[in-house]
């Protein structure tokens, strides 16, 4: 059998895992492979979408074939491996990266992958508040507050507020919610897709947000790098620190569109 012309493009996945992990670049290959294919389609077959390359089916670091499950993720797949240059980069290939973790990750580990993602609710983001400067005092509380009301009348979570970074805990029942949230979700797409939102944001509950549509995708960037942007609009940025935050974006809006795609409210 011919070896196929995706291996090493990305990292497998790591057999030993406890838990799942999502899809890295190998870091020690600094030279990209050439691109050696001309047609990029991704037609439906079997109710699925299989990437085709010059009518050969791509494959998955875990040797599953790679497919997106609607039409819309279908678009997006075959559009990242179509824009390649003479030189296929992964870490332009986000949905790729993504859709790799789900089918090799996800599919197998789908109660560890939960339990990762709903133990945010214990700590979430949104529920540590800065004392100073008044600034971010305000910005927290004109993005967040409005997230924690939702919360409660969506999820029927309410969820106790502190200053500072002292640990304090939720009520259970809280946490419980959520959990039968994210437990609902039959698509292994909608729960790894939550899972990199979730650990991007640092919060669930904005990742939550997101899902169901309450929120747009800025807007949850933006609520969870409150911070961040007070200190920049204080002291400045780098464009280092900019160019980090872009790749970021990058993962998150691709998770944040398999989620909206997969997520069943």
């Amino acid at each position: 059998m011919s070896r196929d012309p995706t291996d090493g493009l990305f990292t497998p996945r790591d057999e030993d895992a406890d838990e799942y992990r999502p899809a890295t670049i190998r870091p020690e290959k600094p030279l990209l492979p050439k691109r050696f294919y001309r047609e990029v389609t991704a037609p439906l077959v079997d109710g699925v979408y299989p990437l085709l390359l010059d009518g050969r089916p791509a494959r998955t670091p875990g040797r599953n074939p790679l497919v997106a499950p609607d039409p819309v993720i279908a678009e997006a797949l075959a559009g990242e491996w179509q824009a390649q240059a003479d030189e296929i980069n992964p870490a332009t290939m986000p949905m790729t990266r993504l859709l790799n973790s789900v089918i090799d990750g996800v599919s197998q580990t789908r109660d560890a992958v939960v339990d990762e993602t709903v133990r945010f609710a214990g700590s979430d983001l949104l529920c540590y508040r800065a004392a100073h400067p008044d600034r971010l005092v305000q910005r927290q509380a004109e993005l967040w507050d409005p997230l924690l009301e939702w919360a409660r009348e969506r999820l029927g979570a309410r969820f106790i507020l502190a200053e500072g970074v002292m640990f304090v805990e939720q009520p259970p029942a809280s946490v419980e919610a959520v959990r039968r949230t994210v437990e609902a979700q039959a698509s292994p797409h909608a729960i790894g897709g939550l899972h990199v939102l979730t650990s991007l944001a640092g919060s669930i509950l904005i990742a939550l947000a997101l899902a169901h549509r309450h929120i747009g995708v800025e807007e949850a960037w933006r609520a969870a790098h409150v911070d961040e942007d007070v200190q920049a609009e204080i002291w400045g940025t780098d464009a280092e620190a900019q160019a980090r935050r872009d790749a970021r974006f990058t993962e998150f809006a691709a998770a944040a569109a398999l989620v909206r795609q997969q997520w069943r409210a």
